[in-house]
């Protein structure tokens, strides 16, 4: 089975997962959700649950005192199967769920994350906490931004709620020239010849930073800009075939530099929406085909 095929089946399961946890209600605050990062400490976290239960002891309702006393034991001997966190991280989820007719449930199990989660979490509540899990969902789509207009550039990606500006640089353009002659042929020529090696230079930024050896690595690609360099881009031979084929959207924008990357983020939230809903149809025949 591929990796990508067994990542669907990993999302599957923990979309499943998440639908659950979040139902599950408790009385008094004695669910525990706790989180571990990669390369953090086991150790760290020991400490932090024996001062936690210190601070229980204090707990005035006797019943929800126990109940919270009795987690957090709980989630102290999971934490003792673990020499060190796994390298995706480590989630716990510990508690006393109400089910039908009243019943109360003990739920308590941990797992590692098909994907690292760069999270830090410990709460007592009569819920479990699921958002960190549900970001690792939604951090799976990576989008490719260039904005682009007659004075600079920039390589941006997002991903999630995560913006990252990867590059820019300034470019200094001739003008339109006014006068007659040959001077103005040759101005225009001169002019003609400076936009093509800018759309040049730009087309190669897009390669360094959106190819990684022969794949596209990011889902899908915004060209957005106030003047026309981002349809003659997408027009352009220069510009990487498995970069056009990635363009989910031109988008006319007012600014350039970062403001222009923010307002072409705004601008483009609904063809993103829709890039992922097309892929969550697709994730769930992949996985029946799969079954």
């Amino acid at each position: 089975m591929s990796e990508s095929s067994e990542d669907n089946i990993e999302m599957w399961k923990m979309k499943r997962m998440i639908k659950k946890l979040e139902m599950a209600r408790g009385n008094g605050t004695s669910m525990i959700s706790l989180i571990i990062p990669p390369r953090d400490q086991i150790t760290r976290f020991s400490k932090m649950l024996a001062e936690e239960y210190g601070t229980a002891s204090n707990i005035k309702s006797r019943v929800n005192r126990l109940s919270v006393l009795g987690a957090i034991t709980s989630v102290q001997q999971k934490l003792k199967l673990y020499s060190k966190v796994p390298k995706n991280g480590l989630v716990i989820y510990c508690g006393s769920v109400m089910i039908e007719d009243g019943k109360v449930k003990k739920v308590n199990f941990d797992f590692q994350p098909y994907k690292p989660i760069n999270t830090s979490l410990y709460l007592c509540d009569n819920k479990f906490h699921t958002e960190a899990l549900s970001e690792l969902l939604t951090d799976n789509n990576r989008f490719g931004f260039i904005i682009i207009d007659g004075k600079s550039s920039l390589f941006g990606t997002l991903c999630g709620n995560t913006r990252d500006i990867l590059q820019t640089f300034d470019v200094d353009l001739p003008k339109k020239h006014g006068r007659g002659g040959q001077s103005a042929v040759r101005f225009s020529r001169l002019r003609t010849e400076k936009r093509h090696n800018y759309l040049r230079k730009v087309a190669e930024c897009a390669v360094k930073h959106f190819i990684n050896g022969d794949k596209c690595n990011v889902t899908g690609i915004i060209l957005a800009g106030s003047a026309d360099f981002k349809t003659e881009l997408s027009q352009s031979s220069l510009f990487d075939v498995r970069l056009q084929s990635k363009i989910l959207k031109l988008v006319d924008i007012s600014y350039g530099g970062a403001n222009g990357f923010n307002q072409a983020i705004s601008l483009s939230v609904d063809c993103l929406m829709n890039v992922k809903f097309i892929q969550e149809k697709k994730l769930i025949s992949n996985i029946f085909s799969i079954i």
